[in-house]
């Protein structure tokens, strides 16, 4: 297909299946959301559909395959070349063909995990993040309503475990779309709809996307250099740095902005002053910067953002330090699972933090055993991001007993498909759309930290 015409067709693609997965399942008594997957796949043409919960009882995908193999000998897929999903005999041609795909794109690159059901449920996340990630890059969190939107956030996570996992060309795209959607001025917005278009629903501005993006862009030179293409996403990374430098007032902290739990300044402890979920991803970002700078040769602005995070590390150690790394820098401040953003693989090890982030999990782990994302949050199911950070945070500092608890936890809870929800009930029971891309990317990431050392910016 000449490269004009499949450009045009993505654009109408990533329009359609805007307007398709955002539509409500059928009403039966059960939330929208609670399909416990997506069929589908992530090559071209590109395609992807919910499954409803009654499609899923007794189903199963075919291993290594986001086919769906139903009792009776039949299979549940999008054939090439069509929209919609079809029900066709096991072995019609059309099912061989699909699985056949799937599993020669995980064969590309490295599918982590020590056991079985590490690997399993690393494929699964894997074959889930490809279908939340259109042609053009857009990454949704999930395809749901309001979950069907790319957070820059997300999609640089997203394009870590892409990354890590021999997946290179994947990140470059999700990197791509960031470097399209990113403002002159070096911001994002706080999310986009799968076209590229900001939007614009009166959420502020979220400081901590322009370390997570720059942080992505420097992992994935990191683990697959010639997909960075520094030359191509060199603008965005200036810009970012720049404005996370810039961004930064006499006390070496940034201004007050909403971080991942997405709420106003207002609300935080301390209103005035950042949370931990701000400055420790511009931290990571800044450090980043600095090291793909000096990659380039551009000592100038290596040397410059290098004195600049030295400035955010201060500040942060000074603020947060004397109080054990909480949400908010003050006496009594809310622990947070933010804490696992000053530990690898986004900052070198240290005593203080690695014991602040075995403090705080232990401190917000539900008696079913996963976390609430933070004291204070007002959250009665376990969120699996959350504990996916913990999972990371064990994983890349080498305590991998934690780091074991943390993902046979997330793995055991994941829905009747094996995706990983966004929540989890007191029954174990999925509460939140699935596949969740955040969660998929971390459980990735810590997976593949259980066996090798992740690099980390250097301090």
């Amino acid at each position: 297909m000449p490269r004009d015409v499949r450009r045009v067709a993505s654009l109408l693609l990533v329009g359609a299946l805007t307007a398709t997965l955002a539509a409500s399942m059928p009403d039966d008594g059960r939330p929208d959301w609670r399909s416990p997957g997506l069929i589908g796949n992530g090559g071209w043409p590109f395609s992807r559909a919910a499954v409803p919960q009654e499609e899923a009882e007794g189903a199963s995908y075919i291993p290594d395959s986001s086919v769906l193999a139903l009792p009776g000998g039949k299979a549940r897929l999008i054939p090439f070349g069509l929209d919609d999903p079809v029900t066709l005999p096991r072995d019609d041609p059309r099912v061989a063909e699909a699985v056949r795909a799937d599993q020669a794109w995980l064969a590309e690159g490295v599918v982590p995990g020590m056991t079985a059901a590490e690997r399993e449920a690393a494929g699964r996340a894997l074959l889930d993040l490809r279908m939340l990630t259109l042609p053009n890059g857009a990454s949704t969190a999930s395809w749901y309503g309001s979950w069907n939107y790319m957070w820059p956030r997300d999609g640089a996570f997203t394009a870590a475990a892409f990354a890590v996992t021999g997946h290179g060309d994947d990140a470059q795209r999700v990197l791509y779309f960031l470097a399209r959607a990113q403002d002159r001025s070096g911001l994002w917005a706080a999310r986009y709809r799968p076209d590229g278009t900001a939007v614009a629903d009166g959420r502020q501005v979220q400081l901590d996307s322009l370390g997570w993006v720059l942080w992505a862009t420097w992992f994935l030179h990191q683990t697959a250099p010639q997909a960075a293409n520094l030359d191509t996403l060199w603008p965005m990374v200036r810009r970012a740095a720049d404005r996370a430098a810039d961004s930064l007032r006499s006390d070496g902290l940034p201004p007050p902005s909403p971080d991942y739990w997405e709420r106003s300044t207002s609300h935080e402890q301390a209103p005035h002053v950042a949370t931990l979920g701000v400055c420790a991803p511009l931290l990571a970002g800044l450090r980043a910067a600095a090291s793909l700078a000096a990659a380039r040769g551009d000592n100038d602005e290596a040397q410059r953002w290098h004195r600049d995070a030295e400035r955010l590390a201060q500040g942060i150690e000074r603020r947060f330090g004397p109080y054990g790394y909480p949400r908010s820098p003050i006496a009594g401040g809310q622990l947070d699972s933010s804490v696992t953003f000053m530990a690898p693989p986004f900052a070198p090890s240290s005593p203080a933090v690695l014991a602040a982030v075995t403090k705080t999990g232990d401190r917000l782990r539900l008696p079913t055993g996963g976390v609430v994302p933070g004291e204070g949050y007002g959250a009665s199911a376990a969120w699996t991001p959350e504990t996916g950070l913990f999972a990371l945070a064990a994983a890349a500092s080498g305590d991998l007993t934690a780091a074991k608890g943390w993902l046979d936890w997330l793995i055991a809870n994941r829905s009747t498909l094996g995706s990983f929800p966004e929540k989890v009930d007191d029954d174990g029971d999925q509460a939140g759309v699935a596949p969740l891309g955040w969660t998929s990317a971390l459980v990735v990431l810590a997976l593949t930290a259980n066996q090798t050392v992740l690099p980390t910016p250097p301090a």
